[in-house]
């Protein structure tokens, strides 16, 4: 994976939030917390946790008695996150590396990870750090997307980018939110971490925009894809934009449009 794959700055957390977070993320956040919930958990972390929305998932769920520590490697996304829900003193928000957590051996009830597996340069030791960190018989929730062609709208992007950028395209989407879909392979990470009790449930969802170019935003603007569109050409990122919409517009039609997405959703127990 691309060190640009992981930096999430500048405006990024803001389009982010905005557009990417309703397009794709809160279904499978209301999913994950709802899961993660269940369990009954008093202290819980959270990894990779962005600009929140599985915090906030998780927090409306759980009795004031309950806390959560959301992390995250990018600052911008935990200043942007923190700022959501200033007043729920059941959340701290801190900066920290899932593959070396700060913090003691069995010491949650809970671990989750709402799309951020995919990022970390060595997953095992990601998993290992979630299950040095769990109780005994603790669980780690977590999900990841299915591959880029079960989830058209960002299907859709890449093609589109790589028609703009015939020598060289853009393949972030590909390469590191869709690059992990393997579920014998997720599996089989698990397992070589330490985890005994794993369970992998494809889920499918509809993802819905009021037009083209609201995923056009998302991805083209609101990810590291902009980074690398940015890194060919600077001057372009609105062309690459437009160009995306124009795409989905052909695809999916002028006015409000809906794409498949696919993803898996995991437990471990350890």
């Amino acid at each position: 994976m691309a060190t640009i794959d992981r930096v999430f700055a500048g405006s990024i957390p803001e389009i982010y939030e905005r557009f990417l977070v309703p397009l794709i993320f809160e279904p499978y956040a209301r999913d994950l917390a709802g899961r993660l919930a269940r369990t009954g958990p008093q202290h819980v972390l959270e990894t990779a946790a962005g600009t929140g929305v599985l915090t906030r998932a998780i927090a409306s769920r759980l009795p004031a008695s309950a806390n959560i520590v959301a992390t995250d490697l990018n600052q911008p996304m935990l200043d942007h996150a923190a700022a959501q829900r200033p007043n729920d003193r059941r959340i701290a928000w801190r900066q920290a590396d899932a593959l070396a957590l700060p913090f003691e051996d069995q010491e949650f009830d809970a671990v989750g990870c709402q799309f951020g597996v995919m990022f970390f340069p060595d997953r095992i030791q990601g998993y290992r750090e979630a299950r040095r960190v769990l109780k005994p018989g603790g669980s780690f929730f977590f999900n990841a997307w299915d591959r880029i062609s079960e989830n058209e709208f960002a299907d859709v992007v890449t093609e589109a980018l790589a028609t703009l950028f015939p020598q060289d395209p853009p393949r972030f989407l590909a390469r590191t939110p869709h690059g992990y879909h393997d579920a014998e392979k997720i599996r089989d990470e698990l397992t070589a971490a330490g985890f005994a009790e794993i369970s992998i449930d494809a889920a499918d969802a509809i993802s819905k925009a009021a037009s083209p170019r609201d995923p056009a935003i998302a991805y083209c603007q609101g990810t590291p894809l902009r980074n690398e569109i940015e890194a060919r050409d600077k001057s372009r990122l609105e062309e690459a934009t437009t160009h995306a919409a124009d795409a989905l517009a052909r695809r999916f039609g002028n006015g409000p449009v809906e794409g498949r997405i696919r993803a898996f959703v995991i437990t471990a127990i350890r």
